[in-house]
């Protein structure tokens, strides 16, 4: 059994408030359950404007010292930071899992480690805020490039991973020397209010990183529209994600979005099939597949077609669902009884057009789970294909010429991740080319690394994070300009006055 106790790590308050945990002022209260139990694990006070207001204030007063700071100084604090969530290692995975229901394997292997190497590449990044080389353009000026700091960043993350997006949103923020505050989803507080604790730890100035805990509608959209964020940076559904800009734009934010998705998976007939088979399931199952980059559609050339979908159900049918903290549980629950139910309706639905091959079934648990599901024999145009459903369903839809594998692959509004299953490079090469996703996996899917940019294309946003690239969201670039002649009268002034 697990050994976080919510209610001790936060008696005073799941905001986090220049370098201090308070409670909510928004008058309502808000119930964290473990979705593997149903059991009530915390219940706070959610945040209000004023916290918000409070939040950005404090975020705005370290901003000076903070953005002043060296980068030098910057890295050697967050250095600190890497070790300090390495020390608490098991602590943020126990709190991970107890609020998500995601298996302690998963937390352990792949959201803390993540999250730590994240972190420890930010710090070497820090040094790393460049700009071009100086040089004459145009005979008579030096002209250079200065890499500076926003100011105070808005940020809300979503809650199917809390540890991993709450460090997307503020490592490359306070990086870059911007202070930050970041709203966490309701239903997944606890390891933002920890990752905070830890940079305070680790002596990141008080107010650098603020957590505001509450509903989207008053303290989401009070801190995208707050007057003194220059940026927010959003990740979850399109949905969602066209009203943050929406209230983003009326202040003229800089705005990074990273919304949903519905990755293709297509398999070539010269594919691995047993490799295929399996990284169908990892990728589909993954965190209850509840992962915007998750395998949901899978496009298999006609001579695999019937094999493939026999090992994928073959497959599914041996994960180990139960309890998270088992170290033998594959997956988990759902994040509540609420999602649960709109995934089986997805499901529901589709009985009348395509197979539900295996799985398909509400688990008589307390906890919210659901059985992996595959359906085969859906139409490209039916909703199972077109909408994110965000669970552990994959479907599988044949195809017979690549232009028509790439063609399928690209037919909806997303385009967050992808991956292209073959041992011939070319035609590998030429779907990496002509998929249109932020990712192209080749021959694997799921694998994220600190240094390589994520994002997407279309309706799955814009912008990156992680990486180097990430700096371009969340510095202004400034150019710099000396006259180099000294002439008090130059030869361009005569076209505003006077003659040669």
């Amino acid at each position: 059994m697990h050994n976080f106790q919510a209610r001790d790590h936060f008696a005073d308050g799941a905001q986090y408030i220049a370098g201090r945990l308070t409670k909510g002022t928004s008058g309502r209260t808000h119930a964290v359950v473990d979705p593997a139990t149903a059991d009530e694990v915390y219940t706070y006070e959610l945040a209000g404007t004023d916290d918000v207001d409070a939040a950005v204030a404090a975020a705005a007063e370290a901003f000076p010292g903070w953005a002043g700071a060296t980068p030098g100084e910057r890295s050697d604090a967050m250095h600190r930071f890497a070790g300090v969530l390495a020390d608490r290692a098991e602590e943020f995975a126990q709190a991970e899992s107890v609020q998500c229901g995601k298996p302690i394997k998963l937390s352990r292997e792949f959201d803390v480690p993540g999250t730590v190497d994240n972190t420890a590449f930010f710090a070497g990044a820090a040094r790393h805020l460049q700009g071009q080389s100086a040089g004459e353009y145009s005979g008579d000026h030096t002209s250079y490039v200065r890499r500076e700091p926003i100011g105070v960043v808005g940020s809300i993350a979503p809650w199917n991973y809390p540890l991993q997006m709450a460090a997307w949103k503020v490592l490359p923020a306070i990086a870059a020397g911007n202070t930050i505050v970041l709203k966490p989803a309701e239903l997944t507080p606890f390891t933002s209010l920890l990752f905070a604790q830890a940079a305070t730890e680790a002596g990141i100035p008080d107010g650098v990183v603020n957590i505001v805990t509450g509903a989207g509608k008053d303290a989401g959209e009070h801190l995208v529209g707050h007057p003194d964020v220059a940026m927010t940076s959003f990740t979850g559904s399109t949905g969602v994600g066209k009203r943050v800009a929406e209230i983003a734009t009326a202040t003229v934010k800089r705005l990074h979005l990273e919304l949903g998705g519905k990755a293709p998976f297509v398999v070539f007939d010269d594919a691995d099939l047993e490799a295929a088979v399996h990284g169908a399931v990892a990728g589909a199952l993954i965190n209850s597949g509840q992962d915007c980059t998750a395998a949901t559609r899978a496009y298999v050339q006609r001579p695999l077609y019937e094999a493939f979908v026999q090992g994928v159900a073959d497959l599914m049918e041996s994960v180990r669902l139960g309890d998270p903290f088992d170290p033998s549980t594959d997956m988990g629950p759902l994040i509540s009884h609420v999602h649960r139910d709109r995934v089986a309706g997805f499901v529901d639905r589709a009985r009348s057009y395509a197979r539900v091959v295996t799985g398909g079934e509400v688990l008589q648990h307390p906890g919210a789970f659901y059985k992996p599901t595959l359906i085969a024999d859906a139409a490209q145009d039916s909703e199972i294909v077109q909408s994110e459903i965000f669970g552990p369903v994959l479907v599988v839809v044949p195809f017979d010429s690549d232009d028509e594998g790439i063609r399928l692959a690209n037919d909806t509004p997303y385009g967050l991740a992808a991956s292209a299953w073959s041992r011939d490079v070319f035609r590998a090469n030429r779907a990496t080319r002509e998929i249109k996703a932020g990712c192209v996996w080749v021959n694997d899917h799921i694998p994220i690394l600190s240094e390589m940019p994520h994002g997407g294309y279309k309706a799955s946003g814009y912008g990156k994070d992680m990486s180097a690239y990430s700096f371009e969201e969340y510095t202004q670039i400034k150019h710099v300009m000396f006259d180099n002649t000294a002439v008090v009268r130059k030869d361009w002034h005569r076209t505003i006055f006077g003659d040669r």
